[in-house]
């Protein structure tokens, strides 16, 4: 399978939340297609199946339960009163039927119709929003990037979303600025 998405949040819900990129500047949709979502299910390793698969009403309400775990993140990270809309919202895709797993001959395999795999985001995202990982959420360093991402890293001192994304597009503008910087280049 040929991987077309980002997965660097450290979470399924936050990794679902980042498939609108570049939310300051140009928004770049992910879900720019029914195709799309499901492959996004499938790559994000929830599911095994999405059967059938997703229509246009898929996207547009997969997108609303995006928008509404962004907002919702944004909120928690702010200590700030959740947003009533987008609770509801949350909270109604999560009280679908999730997907279950099977055990096959093969080995564990999860099938999930469009409605189930939305669910078992939703879900993700009440736990992570209610669970032990508030205080590890931080945004992307990098101004152009809206992704929110758990940081377990040694000390918190985690910037960047991923470093192939966005952390050494940073470094390597911050290279290029000092070397082009008068005050570098004289001799001291």
């Amino acid at each position: 399978m040929n991987l077309d998405h980002v997965f660097v949040c450290d979470n399924p819900a936050l990794d679902f939340a980042a498939t609108l990129r570049a939310r300051r500047t140009r928004r770049f949709e992910m879900f720019a297609a029914p195709d799309r979502l499901d492959a996004w299910f499938l790559e994000s390793g929830l599911v095994d199946a999405v059967a059938p698969h997703s229509t246009q009403a898929d996207v547009e309400r997969a997108q609303t339960v995006r928008e509404a775990v962004y907002a919702l993140v944004q909120a928690r990270r702010r200590g700030e009163e959740y947003p009533e809309a987008e609770l509801a919202t949350v909270n109604a895709a999560a009280r679908h039927p999730a997907a279950a797993p099977q055990l096959t001959a093969g080995g564990r395999r999860t099938e999930a119709t469009p409605e189930g795999a939305l669910s078992l985001v939703a879900r993700q995202a009440v736990e992570l929003l209610a669970g032990p990982d508030v205080p590890l959420l931080k945004e992307c360093a990098n101004p152009e990037c809206t992704r929110i991402f758990v940081d377990r890293s040694r000390g918190m001192r985690r910037q960047w979303c991923g470093m192939e994304s966005c952390g050494n597009k940073i470094k390597a503008a911050a290279y290029r600025a000092r070397k082009k910087s008068p005050a570098a280049s004289a001799p001291a």
